[in-house]
């Protein structure tokens, strides 16, 4: 059964206000929308990645669940949050295993992150540091970016996410993948 997006908007928001009823009711809702994130998320790590789509959502799910009173504004507002979270588990992840090697470890490729770029595998480590560089030059840039690859959403749920024009979508996302593929091929800058 899908929901819609209003109803896991006002869950979310019984949710925020403290009624552990509703979040009972969101986690099958969400459940299946989550995983498929996780999916997309490991599908583009390295080969005998470690980690499982299940593990990756019920990690997400604890850390989501743990916060005190979720200020959640929606449900795009929610995947946002989850998507991010997910990425930093991966990030943690990627982290704990190169401190784990000798060699300093292995790169962690991201293949579809970044359109502009679809045959280059940047570090997950690397990425996530450039993705933090982005953040304190333009919170904007970083969060249109997070919406659209990390979360998923399509150009027309970005911009009524971030209340701005389509186009304004368009002009930072191809800023942002600039900037982000200069970073990562330093050959090209």
């Amino acid at each position: 059964m899908t929901e819609s997006p209003q109803h896991v908007t006002q869950l979310l928001l019984e949710w925020s206000q403290g009624d552990a009823d509703a979040l009972n009711k969101l986690t099958p809702i969400v459940y299946r929308e989550l995983r498929h994130l996780a999916e997309h998320y490991l599908h583009q790590e390295r080969a005998g990645h470690t980690l499982q789509p299940t593990a990756l959502v019920h990690e997400a799910y604890l850390r989501l669940v743990h916060q005190s009173r979720p200020d959640w504004k929606n449900r795009t507002h929610f995947f946002a949050v989850s998507a991010r979270l997910m990425r930093q588990i991966l990030v943690d992840h990627a982290r704990h295993h190169r401190a784990a090697k000798r060699d300093g470890g292995q790169q962690v490729p991201i293949t579809d992150n970044i359109p502009i770029a679809p045959n280059f595998n940047p570090d997950v480590i690397a990425l996530d540091d450039l993705l933090r560089d982005l953040e304190r030059i333009d919170p904007r840039k970083l969060r249109i970016v997070e919406l659209r690859y990390f979360a998923g959403l399509t150009v027309e749920e970005t911009a009524q996410a971030m209340d701005v024009s389509e186009s304004t979508v368009h002009r930072e996302l191809k800023t942002a993948e600039t900037w982000l593929y200069r970073k990562l091929n330093p050959l090209l800058a």
